[in-house]
């Protein structure tokens, strides 16, 4: 966490505000929390997963833009927020560039129908106007991939968006949506059929095999 700490510290973009939600951590976290001082907020109490935190940085935030860095990432450089608000972002609800992982692979996101076989739009690369979660916030209903079911749904409702040829953040390789767990596409399968039809299920199910057979034999 301190290295991502730091380097939201290093911005040279300075007009924005922390909050930093904590699962009421024993690990020394919640003293090193403490010790930070604004514009670092914290919250450091029980939660229903990642994505019930979220929700709860989403009601704290009071800023116009949000984006969700985890423990274990940081931005790639210090200019990277005065690089996404120096642009011509007026009419737009959506922003986000690419990420780079720890090993020097990089992902480029995208929003397009692609997203409905496969997540597109790394969560760490994108940035959401705040007014996005009036009337909407991650469903808690979906333990690994909340943000991918938010993003089809912001999709599906044809949100203004700009893509940016900016590398966000260094983001870890490890986390619950790379396990590849037969549970992972289970959850994808629900999520696409609850925004689609039923009668698409097995379209859906189809996919889901396919691509938990092919991770099975190419990627392990």
């Amino acid at each position: 966490m301190k290295n991502c700490v730091q380097s939201i510290l290093l911005q040279t973009y300075q007009s924005y505000e922390v909050w930093i939600i904590d699962g009421d951590s024993t690990d020394g976290t919640k003293e090193f929390l403490q010790s930070l001082k604004l514009p670092f907020n914290y919250v450091s109490e029980e939660d229903s997963g990642i994505y019930d935190a979220m929700n709860k940085g989403i009601r704290k935030a009071r800023g116009e833009w949000l984006y969700f860095l985890g423990t274990d990432d940081v931005f790639s450089n210090e200019t990277v927020l005065h690089k996404v608000f120096q642009e011509s972002i007026q009419d737009k609800q959506l922003l986000f560039g690419e990420i780079e992982y720890q090993n020097g692979l990089k992902f480029k996101s995208s929003f397009s129908r692609m997203l409905w076989y496969k997540n597109t739009l790394h969560h760490q690369s994108v940035f959401y106007r705040r007014s996005l979660f009036s009337k909407t916030s991650y469903d808690t209903n979906f333990k690994i991939l909340g943000d991918y079911q938010l993003n089809l749904k912001l999709f599906k409702s044809k949100v203004a968006f700009k893509q940016l040829r900016v590398v966000a953040a260094i983001c870890g390789e490890e986390g619950v949506s790379k396990n590849y767990n037969w549970s992972l596409y289970k959850e994808e399968i629900r999520l696409k059929v609850g925004l689609t039809s039923v009668f698409m299920k097995p379209f859906f199910y189809v996919l889901g095999i396919s691509k938990f057979v092919f991770r099975k034999i190419f990627k392990q």
